[in-house]
């Protein structure tokens, strides 16, 4: 992600395309094209020079030495390719990464066919973690982004994967896709993500939403296969951080929501002196549509009509907004409800429009006094309101992406609360790097104690057998106890050269190191069989699977077959 145009990936089996990224962002992508071409050059050179008549003509090599020889130039080409593939493997560290869109990135009518509802959560990141190259996942997908954040033992590999899984699963080209994508890695998709939590990546600058949508992330998650320790640690790292910017910078002070800007966007578009005799319709009762009613009720609105698929969501609100009058109406009734009405508020779940231009064209016209068109505001995504909608001249439709309009009030406040943001992001930043980074040695120190402890048992029995049967409890205890406490001295010395948890002045680079050179002393199992086994086992898994509906399919064939026999079908 090197720059704000964008960077190109060269996908194995496809052209290269670009994603846009974010102009605060840098990164590598490894040059990968430029091998391929020298590859190809020495290829392509091999090959002329095996053809070229003077060539053959020149060399005094029998039948049978030349086929010696091509055959052992194969299998050194091939054992260098097998290096090279090793190579690219070891040598890359699984890394976090997120890939998605948001309101920055692409319009409604794109996010809308990639959103995935909340329920759908736990089945997306078991697909996803069924990918060869993804270990976990987590999705964050809201009316303004959908996000995919993943672990990835190959990060160009797991772009690939990823990519081709939400063009899969939305119905959209990769190549369409790749236009609107954004990609972040490691300290920069970390940051990304506390920037969302923070509010400081919302269409609403500091709004509060999103936090409790990234505690959904979290809550949701919770017993998913896939959403492992490193993806659970970041959004929960996020959480805290989102709390900590709020309390601190009081961004949250005057900020705006998605709905309260609905309704502001809303009563911009009305005759001031009418908008408090406005007729307001609310489609849905859900958390937006909750605060839709109590941000028209604080612009002094006392009368609205809420349509809902049942009654007891609008009774509880009633309850709370006792001085306001609050009519329910059931989802049969909304056509009709929406002929009542000058203003109508969309914020449901429906996956598919509830408004067509069918529905709106047969509506009575709105009184000229309120401007003469009936306004739709949608804030759902998908969309409520179909884009048809916006043909027909006696109305208006308004989605999420036209509430830029509200938000640039106030703009220098926020923005210099975001600055103070900021800084707290960067110090969280380098806190979830360093516990991140600590986890690298993890496996190290469980194999190094392990490998201590066995030394230790056998040497104990050892001593326990020579001194006899009739030892008192005590004394065995003692002698257990001292074993265990020369152990723990003699590793405390590595075991403090291993952390790397931001508490003293050693690098990473210094801690892996320390990590590889007990590893090889102590003959320990290395970093790289421990990917090498990753990855074989998401290889022996797929398989697996393939394996097993290969099965179900060819048993099916023989059932179709079998059913036809019998039924005099088959001749």
């Amino acid at each position: 992600m090197a720059a704000a145009s964008g960077f190109t990936t060269p996908f194995p089996g496809a052209k290269m395309e670009s994603f846009p990224c974010k102009p605060s962002r840098s990164a590598s992508m490894m040059g990968f094209s430029s091998r391929r071409s020298g590859r190809e050059r020495r290829r392509v050179f091999e090959r002329v020079t095996f053809l070229n008549p003077r060539c053959e003509a020149g060399a005094n090599i029998s039948e049978k030495e030349e086929r010696s020889e091509s055959r052992a130039a194969s299998i050194s080409a091939l054992e260098q390719l097998k290096t090279s593939a090793v190579d690219r493997y070891t040598k890359e560290r699984s890394g976090i990464l997120v890939i998605g869109l948001s309101v920055h990135t692409a319009p409604v009518e794109m996010r809308e066919k990639l959103a995935i509802p909340e329920a759908e959560w736990p089945r997306a990141i078991g697909e996803l973690c069924g990918l060869n190259h993804i270990e976990e996942a987590a999705v964050l997908s809201t009316c303004n982004r959908m996000e995919i954040y993943v672990v990835a033992l190959s990060w160009h590999r797991g772009i690939r994967e990823v990519t081709e899984w939400m063009a899969k699963t939305s119905g959209i080209p990769a190549s369409e896709l790749r236009q609107h994508l954004f990609l972040l890695r490691d300290n920069d998709a970390t940051q990304h993500l506390f920037e969302v939590s923070a509010g400081l990546d919302s269409l609403v600058l500091g709004e509060g939403q999103i936090l409790a949508q990234v505690k959904q992330v979290v809550k949701v998650g919770q017993g998913v296969v896939g959403f492992g320790r490193n993806i659970s640690g970041l959004f929960k790292h996020a959480i805290t951080l989102g709390k900590r910017v709020r309390s601190e910078t009081n961004i949250a002070a005057g900020a705006v929501s998605v709905s309260s800007a609905a309704v502001e966007l809303a009563l911009m578009k009305l005759p001031k002196s009418e908008s408090p005799s406005a007729r307001m319709l609310v489609i849905g009762a859900g958390k937006m549509g909750k605060l839709v009613i109590k941000h028209l009720v604080a612009k002094g609105c006392n009368k609205m009509v809420v349509v809902n698929r049942s009654e007891e969501r609008v009774a509880a609100i009633r309850e709370e907004l006792k001085d306001v009058e609050i009519i329910y109406k059931p989802i049969t009734e909304m056509i009709s409800c929406a002929a009542d009405a000058d203003v109508v508020f969309t914020s449901t779940a429906s996956e598919t429009p509830l408004f067509l231009k069918d529905h709106v064209e047969v509506l009575p016209p709105v009184s000229p006094e309120i401007g003469g068109l009936r306004l739709f505001v949608d804030i759902s995504v998908p969309r409520n309101v179909g884009s048809c909608v916006s043909g027909v001249e006696s109305a208006r439709v308004y989605n999420v992406d036209d509430l830029k309009e509200v938000v640039e009030a106030n703009k220098e406040d926020r923005h210099r609360k975001a600055m103070e943001a900021q800084t707290i992001i960067a110090e969280e930043s380098k806190q979830f790097e360093a516990w991140r980074d600590s986890l690298e040695t993890v496996p190290t120190i469980k194999k190094l104690r392990s490998y201590a402890e066995r030394i230790r048992l056998a040497e104990l029995e050892k001593c326990l057998s020579k001194m006899g049967d009739d030892i008192p409890k005590k004394t065995r205890r003692a002698v257990d106890d001292l074993s265990r406490g020369i152990m723990n001295k003699l590793l405390h010395g590595p075991m403090q050269h291993l952390r790397c948890d931001g508490t003293d002045s050693r690098t990473l680079s210094e801690t892996l190191e320390n990590m590889h050179a007990l590893n090889r002393m102590f003959n320990l199992e290395t970093e790289i069989s421990v990917l090498e086994q990753k990855i074989r086992a998401k290889v022996e898994q797929t398989q697996k699977n393939c394996a097993t509906f290969e099965a179900g399919l060819k048993l099916c064939i023989v059932r179709e077959v079998s059913e036809a026999a019998d039924n005099g079908q088959w001749l």
